[in-house]
């Protein structure tokens, strides 16, 4: 398609698409009495308005039933968490049994790694991207330091190339057979937080299982974003957070897979809490610990109802929509919003410089050269709602359910005048 910087393009543009109604299933916040042109759904999702009802359900239950809700509720509390595996499954890309949900994001990547990071004198290495999510480098520190190993000899990072933004799949593919049988984990982020990289899962996981490791992968930029067959990859395991593209509010639970082969296992480590007992014996309070045959089993405690009943609603819709749309209008959009930038780097001095390759989800990271934070805070006050990262790159992240094409046109006139006006 040939696109046009013009509104009345953008107006066609979302004239003709098929997910625009949904955007008035979401809240905006409001700056200067305007609905923002919000580009941070890879940080926290807006809010549906379907959620109010389900929270205000459990609220009702709560206080009609009090403790016979855990039984007697519309949605039975003791089994609530059972109503997302259906819809998450076909997310990422997994068989319903393969996921729970539970804690957040890396409490999850910390139980995970007790039943897949089991190093070894000779096998013991963690292969991940250079310069990771912070919480995921601490994560996977304080695990080898557990364990007795030096992080600066058992973490192996894969480096971009010099005067690269990204990484290069043959780089860490051969990084992987260049560790070799010291391989014991490749645990890396699906997509890259800060340049929006998405990796190429199938093969790095078929490479790391080639070379005798256990494959993990953090989904917390990629579940809900990007294309996931986590169960046809023979990814052993994987966890992410709700609240970004999924939608599920601040803070909320993660997600986690397990693949099929690993439940029900025996010689599995793993820390334990009697919500991972199976329900037809756990109120019996039997000493033995009788795991669920299900992902489940990696549960520890009765999950936060009021956590999860806004990620239910937020499933909901993705049930509605389904990830093929989603992925179609996402790729539509973000390539629009690249259109835009390009024609305003034509019209102003400063120059806009795309660090996100070809592989990528929702997200655009641009560095503005010629500018710095007071263009960032410009579009803020002008309704845009948008991420900076040090020393001058601007997160965009376009979500398919909310944003429109008309978004990406006004956001190219704001940043315009944002640097004309200096």
């Amino acid at each position: 398609m040939t696109f046009q910087n013009s509104l009345e393009f953008a107006q066609q543009l979302d004239a003709q698409d098929t997910l625009a109604k949904y955007r008035n299933e979401f809240h905006f916040p409001r700056v200067n009495g305007q609905q923002v042109i919000y580009f941070t759904g890879n940080s926290l999702g807006l809010q549906p308005k379907r959620t109010q009802k389900f929270v205000d359900d459990v609220m009702k239950d709560w206080r009609e039933l009090a403790v016979e809700g855990h039984f007697y509720a519309e949605k039975p509390w003791w089994d609530y968490h059972e109503r997302l595996a259906k819809g998450l499954s076909k997310v990422v890309g997994a068989k319903p049994e393969e996921i729970s949900v539970m804690n957040t994001l890396t409490v999850n990547l910390h139980l995970l790694m007790v039943s897949f990071y089991r190093p070894t004198t000779k096998r013991y290495k963690i292969l991940c991207e250079e310069k990771a999510f912070p919480s995921d480098q601490y994560m996977l520190q304080s695990q080898v330091k557990f364990h007795g190993f030096d992080p600066n000899d058992a973490i192996v990072e894969v480096k971009k190339r010099a005067g690269e933004n990204f990484w290069r799949k043959e780089d860490i593919l051969q990084k992987i057979k260049e560790v070799g049988d010291e391989l014991a984990l490749v645990l890396i982020g699906g997509v890259n937080y800060y340049n929006g990289q998405v990796f190429d899962m199938q093969s790095i996981t078929e490479a790391g299982k080639s070379a005798g490791a256990v494959v993990g992968w953090d989904l917390a930029h990629a579940a809900g974003n990007v294309a996931l067959e986590l169960h046809n990859w023979d990814v052993d395991f994987a966890a992410w957070c709700s609240y970004k593209y999924m939608n599920s509010g601040p803070g909320n639970a993660s997600g986690i897979f397990v693949h099929k082969k690993h439940l029900g296992r025996k010689d599995l480590p793993r820390f334990e809490g009697w919500w991972g007992t199976k329900k037809e014996t756990r109120f019996l309070m039997k000493p033995e610990f009788d795991p669920i045959e299900t992902a489940d089993a990696w549960q520890l405690s009765n999950p936060p109802i009021l956590s999860i009943a806004p990620y239910l609603a937020s499933l909901e819709l993705f049930d509605e929509v389904g990830m093929e749309a989603l992925i179609e209008k996402q790729q539509k959009i973000v390539a629009y919003l690249e259109f835009v930038l390009h024609e305003i780097d034509k019209e102003v001095t400063s120059t806009f410089e795309i660090i996100t390759p070809k592989e990528r989800g929702c997200q655009l990271s641009v560095f503005l050269h010629g500018e710095g934070r007071a263009l960032f805070d410009y579009l803020m006050k002008n309704g845009v709602i948008t991420d900076w990262r040090e020393p001058n790159v601007i997160r965009l992240a376009p979500a398919p359910f909310y944003c429109s094409y008309a978004d990406m046109y006004n956001f190219g006139q704001i940043l315009k005048q944002g640097i004309l006006s200096k």
